[in-house]
């Protein structure tokens, strides 16, 4: 009970000392705001991010694999890749004929053009060209509509799935099924929007900032059949079964390239797996900098309290001086000392959340960020610790004063 006593009455004569200094208590929190506020955004920014990429990977499909001239990732040297020999429809077919493992395949082939409907146009999109097979190689939903038929994609018919992004530029009131847009110089009938599924990480993998037509109808408008190289898209039939469908994409591909037994691959089979590690690569860099920057603003903060906190004692001596000549016990000066300084951290650290938070809501409209309750309980504790940290030297150098020297300080 006289703890708790010695704890109330400490809180109150920190709280009449801080306010006895506004100036200067304001400005000495200053250091633990931008701290807080650095580890908040941080956190937010990271959470944001992070939900954003993991959503747009779930659109892609873990268990797809991608066969493809180039590698996404690696050291292979990128001449070497640019000199294979392209990936053709009829290389498609062969493997469509061989392949037994997969639950679904599609051949894909990629174009930018510039869309356009009435006053509006989006410029550099990209255009993913495929079968009627390649929504099954997916997670994608639908917003609006459908995806084109087995009949529509071997007709090469100028139909057109648009991609969330896509469609709310070119249609800001949300109107587009049925709806002819034009892709380059050619009319395309609008039968499906997408569910916004993607992540702005993603960049040309993004399927929001992408149309989806029949792979013949890129061949007949866009591309020259001897020009483009396709990418195959391998969906396993279970995520236990990829590595399997990888080895048997790697053998069936071999033997349609005719490459000898000691020859290399001159093809790459790519998975999410390498976007994932580079994601995580950069992302690492980006908290270890983050941590950094935010730990020396704390650190700046800190140093800074303990400064004034040191004045504060000196400041009061007299009063230290009183409160022990009358039976105040080093714990109860020790405890007072203490509790100001972490007043002022937690003081500022509440004022560093609230506007971590506001700027997040800025910074939501621009990139992805997302405030958890583990953030505020994160920014709460560190201001705490440091406010005990920062006050326990002033506070013990105050506890441990001679009462007789202290009353006779000038």
């Amino acid at each position: 009970m006289n703890f708790w006593f010695e704890m109330k009455e400490g809180l109150f004569i920190a709280l009449r000392a801080l306010r006895a200094n506004k100036i200067r208590t304001i400005l000495t929190m200053l250091g633990i705001v931008i701290g807080i506020t650095s580890v908040v955004l941080m956190t937010t920014a990271i959470n944001g991010i992070d939900g954003a990429f993991q959503k747009g990977i779930s659109a892609l499909g873990s268990d797809v694999l991608y066969i493809d001239k180039f590698a996404w990732f690696g050291n292979v040297d990128f001449w070497e890749m640019r000199n294979r020999k392209n990936l053709i429809m009829d290389d498609y077919s062969r493997f469509k004929e061989l392949a037994k493992l997969p639950k679904a395949s599609a051949p894909v082939l990629r174009a930018r053009k510039t869309l356009k409907y009435g006053e509006n146009n989006v410029e550099g999109v990209i255009l993913v060209g495929s079968t009627a097979d390649f929504v099954a190689t997916t997670n994608f939903t639908f917003e609006l509509g459908r995806f084109f038929t087995r009949t529509e994609g071997q007709a090469a018919r100028d139909v057109v799935v648009l991609g969330s992004e896509v469609a709310k530029n070119l249609f800001p009131r949300g109107d587009a099924l049925d709806k002819t847009i034009k892709i380059g110089n050619h009319n395309f009938k609008v039968i499906g929007v997408l569910d916004e599924q993607g992540s702005f990480i993603l960049g040309s993998f993004n399927p929001d900032n992408q149309v989806f037509l029949p792979i013949g109808s890129i061949f007949k408008y866009f591309l020259n059949r001897s020009r483009g190289s396709i990418t195959i898209n391998v969906r396993a039939q279970s995520p236990a079964l990829v590595l399997d469908t990888k080895e048997e994409a790697i053998g069936i591909m071999r033997k349609i390239r005719g490459l000898k037994y000691d020859t290399t691959d001159d093809f790459a089979i790519n998975q999410q797996e390498g976007l994932m590690n580079n994601y995580n690569s950069v992302v690492g860099v980006i908290q270890i900098a983050g941590l950094f920057i935010t730990g020396l603003a704390l650190f700046v903060g800190a140093i800074g309290i303990m400064n004034i906190m040191f004045v504060s004692v000196k400041e009061r001596t007299k009063e230290i001086g009183l409160r022990k000549a009358i039976g105040a016990r080093r714990r109860t000066i020790l405890g007072q000392f203490i509790l100001e300084s972490s007043a002022i951290c937690l003081f500022g650290g509440l004022v560093g959340l609230l506007l971590a938070v506001m700027l997040s809501m800025v910074i939501d409209q621009f990139l992805p960020t997302s405030v958890q309750y583990s953030a505020v309980i994160i920014a709460i504790l560190i201001s705490l610790i440091t406010g005990v940290l920062a006050g326990f030297a002033p506070a013990y150098t105050a506890a441990k004063m001679d009462p007789v020297t202290a009353l006779r300080y000038e």
